[in-house]
């Protein structure tokens, strides 16, 4: 028997969604397509020492989990869309793997084990995407315009009519921007659009390599007046985003438990569902358990999601952040709402810190940390290394509680390991957030608590 007709027993998924299996062997086989316990056949395409990928090919034994995607654009097939890659498995059944992932992450990597699990956070499966960037390609051959998300695992645009993760109001408006851009004079100079939505407001961003003429600025014009959207030009870098015309309506997002509202720009860095972001914000102040008196330090504060809402509970939140820029913008978004004088921003670069950077900043009884993907280490490690010679940060005490939320497990799991083995941590809780729906994306929050 070829290995190709072998039949295989899908233990998990990994973080990619694909199915996990071992062959007769013990030789580990990664099977797009597949789920769970599932038995199937596969057509390997990589064959490592150790390892081998390839993709379903027959279904023995299927899934109870198994469901039909409601995207047409979904599948293995070639011209696949590569947006989503869980769209084939019930979304209860998501959410359980991505809490598996987190555990596995904490027990292996860091040799951590959380005290409590935290019910999972989750929302709406579908239309729950209001941020995105969709490539736009002229195709010359079929003398057509193509605006959606690649292609699974392919440079190539995906040809899709539909989104069932974008908003219906957003996901309409595919097919309507197809022709606006084969209609411009720039369609082929036209390399992407930026979605970004808030409460009351869509804005869409065009990425212009070459000036656009008049008569495109008016095509531009008329659409926004057709659709109800804010149209802003890119024409170079980020910084160089402005509104093709003045706006009546500001881009905000509101967190109303707090009395908050978040003004920003298209390119900022937000949540991209928003309904799972009130959410998280109302669990992780829940699990910090602030007191009126008490001082806050928010590290990777952004625009001040968590600040500012912090700011409402604390008697002074500071937040820090990588850029001036950034910090000008909290700044700002701290005055819109009333709340400058509980409130300092700092920018510093948070992957190289020191004890004596702690001590500069001063003791908080509770600490927010949200990084990017790449993680907290420097500052975890600067706390391990101010718990084990207080010299280095001289009348600087640790915070009682950690709230960690996280985009990476790994990155997590690495960061927990020193808190939990170097600086005398505990972690209390953990849990996942399901910000992305039918993506591997695990989001997750956890507690460290200091006795």
């Amino acid at each position: 028997m070829s290995n190709q007709d072998e039949w295989l027993k899908v233990e998990s998924l990994d973080l990619e969604a694909q199915g996990v299996a071992r062959r007769a062997d013990g030789k580990v086989v990664f099977i797009e397509g597949a789920l769970p316990g599932e038995t199937v056949r596969a057509v390997v395409g990589r064959r490592k020492n150790n390892w081998e990928q390839g993709v379903i090919s027959a279904l023995r034994r299927e899934s109870p989990q198994r469901v039909r995607p409601a995207c047409p654009h979904f599948g293995l097939h070639a011209g696949a869309c590569g947006g989503c890659k869980m769209q084939h498995f019930h979304p209860a059944a998501q959410i359980a793997v991505k809490q598996r992932v987190l555990e596995d992450n904490l027990a292996h990597l860091a040799k951590v084990r959380a005290e409590r699990v935290l019910r999972p956070i989750e929302g709406q499966a579908w239309g729950y995407r209001r941020r995105a960037r969709l490539s736009v390609r002229y195709v010359a051959k079929k003398g057509t315009v193509l605006v959606g998300f690649h292609e699974r695992k392919s440079r190539y645009v995906a040809d899709m009519q539909v989104c069932p993760v974008l908003p219906p109001e957003v996901s309409a408006l595919l097919m309507p921007l197809r022709a606006l851009i084969q209609s411009m004079d720039a369609c082929e100079r036209l390399p992407q659009i930026e979605l970004a939505m808030g409460d009351s407001v869509i804005a869409l961003v065009l990425r212009h390599l070459e000036p656009l003429s008049a008569s495109d600025q008016q095509a531009l014009r008329q659409f926004a007046a057709q659709h109800g959207v804010q149209w802003w030009l890119q024409p170079k870098g980020p910084d160089s985003v402005h509104l093709l015309d003045e706006a009546v309506a500001p881009l905000s997002y509101r967190l109303p438990e707090f009395g908050v509202e978040m003004p920003f720009k298209p390119t900022d860095f937000t949540q991209v569902n928003h309904d799972i972001n009130r959410v998280l914000v109302h669990r992780a102040l829940g699990l910090l358990e602030v007191q009126p008196e008490e001082r806050v330090i928010d590290w990777f504060c952004g625009l001040g999601n968590f600040t500012l809402p912090l700011a409402r509970q604390a008697r002074e939140v500071l937040g820090i952040e990588g850029s001036e820029a950034l910090v000008a913008r909290s700044r700002e978004n701290a005055r819109h709402n009333g709340l400058a004088g509980k409130t300092r921003f700092e920018a510093r670069n948070l992957f190289e810190l020191a004890p004596a950077d702690l001590a500069a900043y001063g003791s908080a009884a509770r600490w927010l940390v949200d990084p990017p993907r790449e993680g907290a280490f420097a500052l975890a490690k600067a706390v391990a290394d101010a718990v084990q010679d207080p010299a280095t940060a001289p009348g600087w005490s640790p915070p009682r509680r950690i709230v960690y939320v996280s985009c990476n497990p790994a990155t997590l799991a690495r960061d927990a390991g020193v808190l939990v083995h170097l600086a005398g941590y505990r972690c209390s809780a953990a849990g996942v957030v399901n910000m992305f729906p039918h993506t591997a994306h695990v989001e997750s929050i956890a507690v460290f608590d200091r006795d």
